[in-house]
């Protein structure tokens, strides 16, 4: 592993295919044996530090349409937090699901689960079949990963029957110093910038995409007023810059002062401290206020000069969703993902059906609207939104960072990258953008 690093530390990365692969690597792992230590504890209680493992596995054997990377950074997402939490279900009943599909998927159904949907690196090894990358290529990966044996998936490749997401519903993560993924998952590695920022856009930025941009979404255009929860977080901050470069009016939606400011640094002039306002959407665990909805509505059309929102960007779940159906804009869209708050809605279906608005459910991205995404933070038109960055061996202390909301963008963590600030091969371009680059750190 050390010679791998070595390579493309002195920038000679197209070696790395003469070099062995290591037999084994470290990655960050759940263990099936352990999927009821948390049982009994809500889930803001249970902590990923404790289920989260540092383990030495066995590199995975590299099938058709495949390439093995070489990972120097990752980043913390929410389907990390629910892994290490066994919440919804524990993902070993995924892996065993896909397990069955053949002899080939059988590899990831093993008693423990390497985790992570992001990462930036460098190709090792292609398997058959694979022409358009080679080792040495530079890449970021998106978390897509499809079998396209079916008719389903070829208009929209998120239809595909045997459609999951890496990391998650797969095993052979990103955060680890190798993964496994299919060749039609790999993007190139924005030049500009540095291993731990290229990696941290990748899942957030291309479902951000999807959800609010894509036809498949929301079909964003210009002038739509766009009201955004979580809009310092890691969805958040890319829909944020995409409602500002798409001529929408973003009404940024965030829960403390020092995040107000940070969305706007993006650009964005329309803000709402949810925690300053005092909004309370539930009474208690069963009930929710309307009145709360109403003032909410009211805060909204005080910025706007008396429009609601066209398109509400919905991932925080059952905490806000009564309030998103009832303040978007008569005909409006609420485009929902995630539901990081809880996954059963509740809602007045009034306010939906007598006033004809849709709900869109929204789930990742297809490769296109990946690459996409991808291009626009490559053409420096939209930025990461990296705060911290931890090492490998700290992954649990960064998943519960995501997990208790005291972070703000996306948190990074080191693969084999021994240090932060490397990777960086246009620096040019990096001066050009690197106050936008920079606006989350430290935050």
């Amino acid at each position: 592993m050390q010679k791998i690093l070595d390579a493309i530390q002195a920038g000679e990365s197209a070696a790395v295919g003469s070099l062995p692969v290591p037999e084994h690597y470290r990655g960050i792992t759940v263990h099936a044996d352990e999927v009821e230590m948390f049982d009994g504890l809500a889930a803001k209680d249970k902590d990923p530090r404790r289920s989260l493992h540092l383990d030495e596995v066995a590199t995975p054997e590299l099938g058709p349409g495949e390439a093995l990377v070489a990972v120097m950074a990752s980043a913390i997402n929410y389907n990390t937090v629910w892994t290490s939490i066994f919440e919804p279900v524990s993902t070993f009943k995924f892996l065993e699901r896909y397990g069955k599909v053949s002899p080939l998927a059988k590899r990831h159904d093993l008693p423990y689960h390497v985790v992570g949907s992001d990462l930036a690196g460098v190709v090792l090894r292609t398997g058959p079949g694979v022409h358009n990358w080679k080792p040495g290529d530079e890449v970021v990966a998106h978390c897509l990963s499809v079998e396209l044996e079916g008719p389903d998936g070829h208009d929209d490749t998120m239809m595909d029957s045997e459609q999951r997401i890496w990391g998650f519903e797969t095993n052979f993560g990103g955060l680890a110093e190798l993964a496994l993924v299919k060749s039609n998952q790999l993007m190139p590695k924005p030049a500009h910038l540095t291993w731990e920022e290229a990696a941290s856009p990748g899942l957030v930025n291309s479902t951000a995409y999807r959800q609010l941009v894509s036809r498949n979404g929301a079909a964003m255009k210009q002038g739509d007023v766009v009201l955004i929860w979580g809009a310092s977080g890691g969805l958040g901050s890319y829909a944020t810059q995409f409602a500002l470069n798409g001529g929408a009016i973003p009404v940024c939606v965030v829960s403390s002062q020092e995040k107000a400011d940070i969305a706007r640094k993006m650009g964005a002039e329309l803000v709402i401290d949810r925690s300053a306002e005092g909004y309370r959407f539930w009474k208690d665990e069963h009930t929710q206020d309307p009145r709360e909805w109403q003032r909410f509505g009211a805060k909204i059309r005080e910025l706007t000069g008396g429009e609601d929102p066209d398109i509400v960007f919905e991932h925080p779940g059952r905490e806000t969703f009564g309030a998103s159906v009832y303040v978007a804009r008569r005909g409006g869209t609420i485009v929902t993902c995630a539901s990081t708050s809880g996954f059963l809605h509740q809602y007045d279906n009034r306010y939906l059906w007598m006033n004809l608005k849709r709900v869109i459910g929204s789930h990742f991205a297809n490769y296109r609207e990946s690459w996409e995404a991808n291009r626009l933070i490559d053409k420096g038109l939209v930025h990461p939104t990296l705060s911290k960055t931890y090492p490998l061996a700290e992954t649990g202390q960064a998943a519960l960072d995501v997990h208790r909301n005291a972070h703000s963008g996306k948190v990074g963590v080191l693969c084999l990258a021994p240090e932060e600030g490397l990777g960086v091969r246009d620096q040019a371009k990096r001066e050009r953008h690197l106050s936008a680059i920079n606006r989350f750190r430290g935050v």
